[in-house]
């Protein structure tokens, strides 16, 4: 059991560990996860992703929901149980090791440290004493006793590791809270039209009406940012939205997460204005929307819009797939197959993504220990002993990080508290 106990708190382990879960990660940003199954068939059915796995290989290995399968957990548990071990076999017993005086009474055993120095001194007393003061005025601990005393400063530091263990425990914690007691919702919605998110028990938790929503381009026309104005049912004003800048409400998360186009408004001949609903063509393009349109009262003679931003062009083909038209959203008519075709307008859709997260504050809390712990870290601990002996002062120390600087400051130190010489 201790040897098991020694393999799985090795820093060695702990680092592999750490590569696969970011490897995962990875592999977790780089497919899309949480798709429905026969996506990936299709998806990589001809191009298998990175060359070797098909969609089959894909759902076999669970690479469709990464964060919250069976062995991406196992390696976050193996983990947390290592960082545990370690901090209860090596960290712990550090710390109570550094809180520990340790009574050196002989200059042979100062001898034997990282650092040691002797110096003349004629009243040993004396210059225990203002060894002592100059020690106290830097903030060391002392213990003094009759011709030697110990000093100790940084203990803290010791704190530190078991906090990033502590902080990264909690981290992990949160996150598996999160994957498997979280919810995840994604819908697009056109403005004027709402969602009503229910509780467990069937009730009307939270609505969401979305009052407006807009595309920033770039003057090439690309999409630079999206913005939602949203009205919840128990709130009094209205919130906005944009990507990078989520609104969080009630434990609940709503993300800025994609545009579509919902709905296109043509006007036939002298038809009243209908507002028709587009659909994604991706064999046309990434971001292609459209609609077939008859235009004769018995379905005959239909043309095929479609164009790939509200601004337009709407592309108008015939049957034969050829393009006959553009128009432009609130522009003129252009006559088609003998009747005039105007788009009044083309309405574009929010995609918003709801993210419930139970885990949100222990990963907050983690990330915060975390940060406390390492800069706590970065505090060395430092131990010093002094014994008088035969008119010399010996003086020994121990530094468990930077121990070159450690060594530098000793002697200068020493040359501050006067009446002491280096000894020939």
């Amino acid at each position: 059991m201790k040897k098991l106990a020694a393999w799985l708190s090795d820093l060695k382990v702990a680092i592999v560990l750490l590569l696969l879960i970011a490897l995962a990660s990875g592999i977790g940003t780089a497919i899309p996860q949480g798709d429905p199954a026969n996506l990936y068939l299709e998806a990589y059915a001809d191009n298998p992703w990175l060359g070797v796995l098909h969609g089959e290989q894909v759902l076999w290995l669970q690479l469709d929901h990464v964060y919250s399968c069976s062995w991406f957990l196992g390696l976050i548990a193996w983990l947390g149980l290592s960082l545990i071990l370690c901090s209860w076999r090596r960290q712990w017993p550090a710390l109570k090791a550094a809180n520990r005086w340790i009574d050196y009474r002989t200059p042979r055993q100062l001898s034997k440290l990282s650092i040691a120095e002797t110096r003349i001194c004629l009243d040993t007393n004396e210059g225990l004493t203002k060894l002592h003061d100059a020690l106290v005025a830097r903030g060391w601990t002392l213990r003094r006793q009759p011709n030697r005393l110990a000093a100790r400063k940084g203990v803290i530091g010791r704190v530190g590791p078991l906090l990033v263990h502590a902080g990264m425990v909690l981290l992990m914690v949160g996150a598996v809270w999160g994957a498997l007691g979280g919810n995840r919702l994604e819908r697009f919605l056109a403005p004027g039209r709402s969602l009503d998110l229910l509780n467990r028990n069937g009730d009307n938790q939270l609505s969401i009406r979305l009052d407006s929503f807009a595309v920033e381009r770039d003057p090439a026309g690309r999409p630079e940012q999206f913005r939602s104005l949203l009205s919840l049912s128990d709130s009094t004003a209205p919130e906005e939205i944009s990507v990078n800048h989520p609104l969080r409400h009630r434990g609940i998360t709503i993300y800025q997460a994609d545009w579509s186009l919902a709905a296109i408004s043509v006007q036939i001949g002298r038809s009243p204005v209908l507002q028709l609903p587009l659909q994604t063509y991706p064999e046309l393009g990434e971001q292609v929307w459209g609609l077939v349109l008859p235009t004769r009262p018995d379905g005959s003679q239909p043309v095929f819009l479609s164009l790939d931003n509200e601004k337009g062009p709407v592309l108008v083909y015939d049957s034969d797939g050829q393009v006959v038209t553009r128009l432009r959203p609130g522009g003129p008519a252009e006559e088609i197959n003998g009747l005039p075709l105007r788009v009044a307008s083309v309405l574009s859709a929010s995609g918003l993504l709801l993210k419930r997260d139970p885990g949100v504050p222990l990963v907050y809390l983690g990330f915060a220990v975390l940060m406390v712990g390492g800069g706590m870290s970065l505090v060395s601990t430092r131990q010093l002993w002094a014994v008088a002996d035969e008119g010399r002062l010996h003086v020994g120390g121990l530094c468990n990080r930077n121990l070159a600087a450690f060594a530098g400051e000793l002697p200068l130190l020493l040359a501050e508290v006067e009446g002491l010489d280096q000894q020939g």
